[in-house]
């Protein structure tokens, strides 16, 4: 599931965003500035990044600015109500992905992201296949073995994460943060319980192993 980072300080148009992309199967994340979106990017990686131009504290352009002189390459589609031909070539000579002009068309909104994840090579897709294992995001199904099993949301997406990154290590802590969020009062060592549960769930599937990482944390490994 790609995550993506949306920065911007009107509350409704973030929860609608969130919503239709959520309604799209991508994994959101909501900032009201790039302050606040920089701060956030230190702890979870994202796939894209949607930012506004006009906002308090640090706006998308000083934000974008930032980005690029760091060097990091992610997507970035400014969304914004400048719409003068002078803004959108500062936007892009600072090295935004593409534009839109407020108001915005949301289905436009989900095709423009999707285009940039593939020119990104990052695939976004409903399923994930790890060798014979199958497993559906809009439904939370995982078929192997010629059976179907329907995982509850939390272990289908600690799994999904796992298998979608093999032989990378997450902490808890970063677990915790991406699938949980933020803001839970959920202690971290619910993560060992999932774990636990995923393992005995599959116990007898030898497309992937869940490995202990001791000291660190977990990570998948494709057989």
């Amino acid at each position: 599931m790609n995550k993506i980072l949306v920065i911007e300080d009107n509350e409704n148009l973030a929860r609608i965003y969130q919503s239709i992309l959520s309604k799209n199967y991508f994994d959101v994340f909501i900032t009201s500035d790039g302050q606040q979106a920089l701060d956030l990017l230190e702890k979870i990686h994202v796939d894209l990044i949607i930012t506004d131009v006009m906002m308090p504290n640090m706006d998308g352009f000083e934000f974008a600015s930032l980005m690029r002189d760091a060097g990091f390459e992610v997507p970035i589609l400014m969304i914004t109500a400048l719409d003068s031909l002078e803004d959108k070539k500062r936007g892009f000579k600072l090295g935004i992905d593409d534009y839109m002009v407020k108001p915005i068309d949301l289905d436009e909104m989900v095709l423009r992201v999707e285009a940039l994840l593939r020119r990104a090579k990052i695939a976004h897709t409903k399923q994930l296949t790890v060798n014979e294992t199958i497993l559906d995001q809009s439904s939370y199904n995982v078929m192997f073995n010629n059976q179907q099993l329907t995982l509850p949301q939390k272990e289908f997406q600690l799994l999904y994460k796992l298998l979608s990154y093999p032989d990378k290590i997450f902490t808890r802590q970063q677990l915790m943060d991406e699938i949980w969020g933020l803001d839970t009062d959920t202690d971290e060592r619910t993560i060992d319980v999932h774990i636990k549960r995923l393992r005995d769930r599959f116990s007898d599937n030898r497309d992937f192993e869940i490995v202990t990482v001791r000291g660190l944390g977990y990570k998948a490994v494709i057989e």
